[in-house]
């Protein structure tokens, strides 16, 4: 099926504040599917490189766009020749980020099956959920943690097992160092017990079936409309979902990104700094296919903890774009390294996944020179929505202005849209917005309604169409009838030196019903819980100074470095309970 037809936007405020060179109307929608888009930034950046693995110790390998097109080649056909597995079968990659990612990700696609993204620190129960929901027949999964398959196959209907190496394609001598390492001194290869093939053996099996004729047959029937993805989502605040993201959704979000940025990414020129994990949403669509398909060099980190990890990469590659949360640029601030000798040809950083502290911001532009652009988004939108546009108007501790052909509003709590400036919950439309939720006509009727995508996030836009986050709805704080939104508190007790992180939540209280708690990571000397209620005083009102302060060595955080504020609740909460019963 065509992409819909592409109609005017209605006259809203943020219409007026869009750069010269962006365009508000999504334009030049032509590609039908992810794969034609892998194919066209291959066959314009054949012989660029395309994605360079960085360790921590400065170790590398690089593929280039040509190489990523014909090994992702052979392994759609390898899935659909070797393995028969027809149009719309599932396929889960649990791997870090490694230069075998783009390969399984791209050839999943090409052969017309649906990608199923998972987090590679999933527990034997996280994954069997997500198999046995989506009903995945091959798992691609990193051979660092295959000890949890055999509790997991027998519960889901994987076929099929293929192991990665985190050193796949470097060159021999450096692959053979890596590998002793993870044997002999990190430990980190458990045995392998359940009938699997290699990675290689994968790719040397599709290769003796691969035909040009057969790739295209593969696509036969697939455009905008037909599945591609199912990014599980909601782990945070209950089950996980499945959220289905068609070929269009990924593809409109990729060109309404990048379409927003104007003539600061410039095809062919950028090397794009990617820390946050593939598998996430926002880093693949940012920086995978938005960067991919414009002929970047992606430097791709394992993992970004402790940052540290990060160092060499700085040194020895001239970034121009990275992206990441709040706190990945909080602890880069907090690196000497990093500080004293900030990266020389960074354009501009984006960050997303969660609120960005003002106080961050301000320091991260001081420390490089460079803006920080700051958007929105969720995994159901593909997730970017909005952020602040570069070349135009940029406001702190906001998310910016809708990205071509989104609608975005507040309203209340009957749907009807809030006056400016007062918050409501955030809905949005556009090419960008799931499908719904896998097998869960439910939960995918309460948050697709009439075309617009109800976030569950309180939001509120100015006289200029700039949107601001308030809170999740789910996260806020009542105080004696008083509404009390978490990332009001924590930006103002980021601002207290010495406090590195912190987390806040409700809690519940005989007098207030809930009353205010903060949990902080701080340096030495860190400051006392007295001074943080103090300069809470003095920013806050009242009710919203947190009555009691815990000082804590370390928040919970998701994959991307996102506070689980649920985790610190239910703590709290079971804190409170267990000292009532002693």
């Amino acid at each position: 099926m065509p992409y819909p037809e592409r109609v005017e936007m209605p006259q809203r405020p943020w219409l007026d504040h869009y750069p010269a060179d962006v365009n508000p109307v999504l334009q030049d929608v032509t590609l039908p599917h992810v794969p034609a888009l892998a194919r066209a930034a291959a066959a314009t950046y054949a012989n660029t490189i395309a994605f360079t693995q960085v360790m921590a110790n400065g170790m590398n390998g690089s593929l280039k766009y040509r190489e990523v097109d014909v090994h992702s080649d052979n392994f759609a056909a390898y899935l659909r020749e070797t393995l028969g597995l027809k149009q719309g079968d599932r396929v889960a990659l649990q791997i870090p980020n490694s230069l075998a990612y783009p390969i399984v990700a791209f050839g999943v696609m090409k052969a017309g099956l649906v990608l199923v993204n998972t987090n590679p620190l999933y527990t034997a129960s996280e994954m069997t959920h997500q198999f046995k929901d989506s009903g995945a027949k091959v798992l691609v999964v990193s051979d660092m943690f295959a000890d949890r398959l055999p509790e997991v196959l027998p519960q889901t209907d994987i076929e099929t097992v293929v192991t990665v190496r985190i050193s796949e394609f470097f060159t021999p001598v450096v692959a053979g160092v890596i590998r002793l390492v993870q044997k002999v001194w990190s430990r980190t290869l458990p045995p392998i017990t359940v009938p699997h093939t290699s990675f290689q053996d994968a790719l040397k099996a599709g290769e003796k079936v691969c035909s040009k004729a057969q790739a295209e047959s593969y696509l036969e029937g697939v455009g905008p409309d037909t599945l591609a993805a199912l990014q599980y989502t909601g782990g945070t605040t209950g089950v996980s979902k499945g959220a289905m993201l068609s070929h269009g959704n990924l593809v409109s979000n990729t060109l309404q990104l990048l379409q927003m940025n104007g003539d600061y990414i410039v095809p062919g020129k950028e090397v794009a700094l990617t820390a946050l994990p593939l598998y996430h949403i926002f880093a693949f669509t940012v920086n995978l296919m938005g960067f991919y398909h414009v002929g970047a060099r992606n430097l791709l980190i394992p993992t970004p903890r402790p940052p540290s990890n990060l160092k060499r990469a700085f040194e020895n590659y001239k970034i121009t774009w990275t992206t990441g949360v709040n706190t990945l640029f909080n602890a880069l601030l907090n690196e000497r390294w990093f500080t004293d000798s900030p990266p020389k040809h960074l354009k501009a950083s984006a960050a997303g996944g969660m609120s960005l502290h003002e106080s961050v911001a301000k320091r991260w532009r001081e420390v490089t020179g460079t803006p920080i652009v700051e958007g929105y988004g969720l995994t159901e939108s593909s997730p970017v929505l909005s952020f602040n546009p570069l070349g135009g108007m940029f406001k702190d501790n906001s998310i910016g202005i809708p990205v071509p052909s989104t609608e975005m509003a507040c309203v209340d709590e009957k749907g009807k849209e809030v006056a400016v400036g007062e918050p409501g919950e955030l809905i949005a439309k556009g090419p960008q917005i799931m499908q719904g939720y896998w097998n869960r006509d439910d939960e995918t009727a309460k948050t697709l309604k009439d075309g617009w995508l109800y976030t569950g996030d309180i939001a509120q836009m100015d006289s200029d169409g700039y949107f601001t986050i308030v809170d999740r709805k789910k996260d806020m704080v009542i105080v004696s009838g008083f509404n009390v939104y978490p990332n009001d508190v924590e930006e103002a007790i980021a601002a207290v030196p010495g406090v590195l992180e912190v987390g806040v939540v409700g809690v519940p209280d005989e007098k207030s019903g809930e009353a205010v708690r903060a949990f902080v990571v701080a340096s030495a000397p860190a400051p006392t819980a007295e001074a943080i209620q103090a300069h809470c005083r003095e920013t806050l009102s009242a009710y919203k100074v947190p009555s009691s302060v815990v000082f804590v060595d370390e928040l919970p955080k998701s994959p991307i470095g996102k506070i689980l504020r649920r985790e610190l609740r239910d703590n709290a909460v079971s804190q409170s309970t267990s000292t009532k019963g002693a």
